[in-house]
């Protein structure tokens, strides 16, 4: 697997002179870089190995400014790298940009190097080995402690070899830490290329790109093709994770394009204006970092303007590590376990740094439990993360091209995982097309809400059947997806913990039932009716005698139209189901040897007066008996049968 090293060290210590020493390539390529004599931008190169059996052919080389006004573009250039080669001149010791130099390395999750102690031909034998001794004291304590220290001579060229052959050892043991497949390069350098056109460089930080394929730059979103493809200097179709890479773009100019951009595939990063992330204070640091501090917040090869929220505490001191959430200038595109960098204004120096948690935050209150998820998934395995951030997502649930970006897995692997998760139910795909997957816990509350919601229902409204799915979907569902709110729903159908009785959804041990006292009020109402024949009472001449309102008697009506025993003609007018089916067969019996009744002819035939006749006609046209013709009315055929 290929291999990138960068350099690191302060101004005026050799980095550059010492990579053309060992690699014969000038990384100084702007003239204010040759006039000045100090490196400014970025610089790249590679150098040929010695034969191993396991390690790579060819070494990519990442050289850096040493220049505190540069440090930005060290943060750029150190982002990609897999080991650093820490440069110290041998007549100056460790001095500020070394230790700003090494702060930035191990914020960036750097964990291996070998150290190179240049300009040993302008110093005495005696105080080389001082130095020498100075600074491996000084690395005790950082990831550099124990690491060769070469004394090395660009001009002379003593120790090249042994220099060599220490990065060769490094080298062919070392093993990246690129787990996802998820192709991403960010651009730390773009140019135009005669006879090509836009070119953009950087370090294939995971995946792998062909030429020919489809590219989306983002955060913008710009849409291209990978036109041809360079690393080391060849030109090559395809470039695997760790290479440096040179991607000829189609169809962009140089400037719709900008360092800190990505490529990536279509559709396969989510650009965020905030993100959740575990930072350290340096204990280097000259004051804590305060709720809200603003701050440079560098991330690959981008620096944005940015502001820290802590979510647990008012200030990280100096040593400390919090969970925070960072809301940028502008949306960054990152990937779960991203290094990331921050540094203060004044003085402008490194003061921070850490690791992604979250790329798709979800809102999070302080001090909530939410943050103590956040924290547990630095230090999760595979399966944890995914239920951590299906946990934080919520009810909206991720799709499987956000799960990617949030847990920074393979994707077999996270198929693996999900498969594995939903045979445990704590992971469920809600929608096959879109890949949505939630977590079996919000299945669980959701569907323990849906009961809880159900139960209440019943309890306010004893005399209602049920509730309709429509009306259930538009007040507990309002909040959820549609599909969310089916899944549940249907989950709770088949394993019988609600019931449906047509569109009506109850708890199975919900039956409409009245009181003793209610059961009583029934049938005196009900009498009153049935006594009254096809001439029933006003609903006042009811009630009064019973010394009931009609709002505390509501319930009983509704049982009793339920039952079918009445029927609602129009407001405060109900029938007896025997009366009132006895005035439909007589106007059943005129139509079998009439095409039209008149309104006297129904009253003829009901034998009712006004006040019963007009109601019960135009309740049957209502109820399509008839349909009316003018003021006549004539027998629907399809209720004849």
């Amino acid at each position: 697997m290929p291999v990138i090293m960068g350099t690191a060290g302060h101004i005026d210590h050799g980095k550059t002179t010492l990579v053309k020493a060992l690699t014969g390539i000038d990384c100084d390529r702007l003239a204010e870089e040759k006039k000045r004599g100090i490196t400014i931008e970025l610089g790249f190169a590679f150098m040929d190995l010695p034969a191993t059996k396991t390690g790579p052919a060819r070494l990519g080389v990442v050289d850096v400014p040493g220049h505190e006004r540069f440090v930005k573009n060290m943060v750029a250039g150190a982002a990609g790298i897999d080991f650093v080669l820490l440069v110290i001149a041998a007549d100056e010791g460790v001095m500020p940009q070394t230790r700003e130099h090494l702060e930035i390395c191990s914020l960036l999750g750097i964990g291996a190097g070998v150290v190179a102690l240049t300009k040993t031909d302008m110093v005495e034998p005696d105080w080389l080995d001082m130095v020498k001794e100075e600074v491996a004291e000084y690395l005790k304590g950082s990831f550099l402690e124990g690491a060769p220290i070469v004394p090395v001579s660009a001009h002379t060229g003593a120790g090249l070899e042994e220099l060599r052959a220490e990065l060769a050892k490094l080298a062919e043991g070392f093993q990246p830490h690129r787990r996802s497949d998820l192709l991403r390069l960010p651009v730390d350098r773009v140019f135009t290329m005669k006879g090509y056109g836009t070119v953009v460089t950087g370090t294939l930080v995971s995946g792998k790109v062909k030429v020919g394929e489809d590219i989306t730059v983002y955060p913008g979103g710009l849409s291209t093709k990978v036109r041809t493809l360079q690393s080391h200097g060849a030109q090559v179709e395809e470039v695997p994770a760790g290479s440096r890479t040179a991607v000829n773009l189609a169809g962009l100019e140089v400037e719709q394009l900008s360092r800190g951009d990505v490529l990536a595939r279509p559709g396969s990063l989510f650009p965020s204006p905030f993100w959740d992330v575990e930072l350290t204070c340096l204990k280097s640091s000259p004051r804590s970092i305060k709720h809200r501090k603003e701050v440079h917040f560098h991330h690959g090869a981008r620096e944005v303007m940015a502001r820290v929220y802590l979510l647990e505490g008012e200030a990280l001191e100096p040593g400390q590590t919090a969970v925070c959430r960072i809301r940028f200038s502008e949306p960054l595109a990152g990937v779960f376990g991203d290094r990331v960098v921050a540094r203060s204004f004044s003085p402008l120096r490194t003061i921070a740094g850490g690791r992604l948690l979250n790329p798709l935050p979800h809102r999070v209150k302080r001090f909530s439990s939410s943050v103590e998820t956040l924290r547990g998934l630095g230090e999760a395995e595979p399966e944890g993360i995914v239920l951590g951030q299906l946990a934080l997502a919520g009810n909206g649930g991720l799709t499987f091209a956000q799960l990617l970006v949030a847990t920074s897995l393979e994707s077999k692997a996270l198929d693996k995982a999900l498969q594995l998760m939903g045979g445990r139910q704590e992971a469920f795909l809600i929608d096959r097309e879109a890949r949505l997957f939630v977590s079996g816990q919000v299945v669980r509350q959701l569907s323990d809400s849906l009961l809880a919601h159900l139960a209440d229902f019943h309890a306010r409204e004893p005399m209602k059947p049920g509730v309709a799915r429509g009306g259930l979907a538009s007040t507990w569902g309002r909040r959820l997806a549609p599909r969310l709110f089916h899944f549940v729903l249907e989950g709770l159908l088949r394993k019988g913990a609600i019931a449906a009785e047509a569109e009506l959804l109850r708890l199975p041990e919900h039956r409409v039932s009245l009181a003793s006292d209610a059961s009583a009020l029934r049938e005196k109402i009900l009498a009153a009716y049935v006594g009254g024949g096809e001439t029933p009472p006003n609903l006042k001449d009811v009630l009064e005698p019973l010394g009931v309102s009609f709002k505390e008697a509501a319930a009983v009506f509704k049982v009793l139209q339920d039952e079918g025993r009445l029927v609602k003609i129009k407001e405060e007018m109900y029938y007896a189901r025997e009366a009132l089916d006895a005035v439909i067969g007589r106007t059943r019996d005129f139509f079998a040897s009439h095409e039209e009744m008149t309104p006297q002819d129904f009253r003829e035939v009901s034998q009712l007066s006004r006040k019963y006749a007009i109601p019960i006609l135009e309740y049957l046209d209502k109820e399509k008996w008839t349909v009316r013709v003018g003021d006549n009315r004539r027998w629907r055929k399809k209720q004849e049968s």
